[in-house]
């Protein structure tokens, strides 16, 4: 595994007990959802409006994440089509009590930007930085 995250920071929380499952340890639905929040925050940008999330592939699940981990999902933007984006995203935690900084999940999220009314819309062109 990688020592250090690739791409953007997107966002940054800390998980609490409310956020756990019957183990103890922060529900997986709870890690996806904020990975997903962060690829959409990534994709109405490069989209400059609405998108919505049509696929997740390759999720893998590296280790836990624990209460009072400072949890922070990275985005990259991988490719584009003529309505789509994909991304590569990574979650990554600061064990609280170690310090250790560790790569807990990885995915690749697929958005398509979309109008107002729900359909398909094309990508604006991309502007230089």
């Amino acid at each position: 595994m990688p020592e250090q995250p690739s791409g953007t920071l997107t966002i940054q929380t800390v998980p609490m007990p409310a956020d756990t499952n019957s183990g103890g340890d922060v529900f997986g639905g709870w890690v996806v959802s904020q990975m997903d929040i962060a690829a959409g925050t990534t994709a109405a940008q490069r989209a400059r409006g609405r998108c919505a999330t049509v696929a997740i592939e390759a999720l893998r699940f590296h280790a836990p994440v624990l209460v009072g981990d400072l949890f922070s999902v990275y985005s990259q933007i991988v490719k584009t089509g003529r309505t789509s984006i994909t991304m590569h995203i990574e979650a990554w935690v600061q064990r609280q009590r170690s310090g250790e900084h560790l790569m807990v999940t990885e995915g690749d999220f697929t958005f398509v930007a979309i109008s107002d009314s729900g359909v398909t819309r094309p990508l604006p062109a991309e502007t230089p930085d």
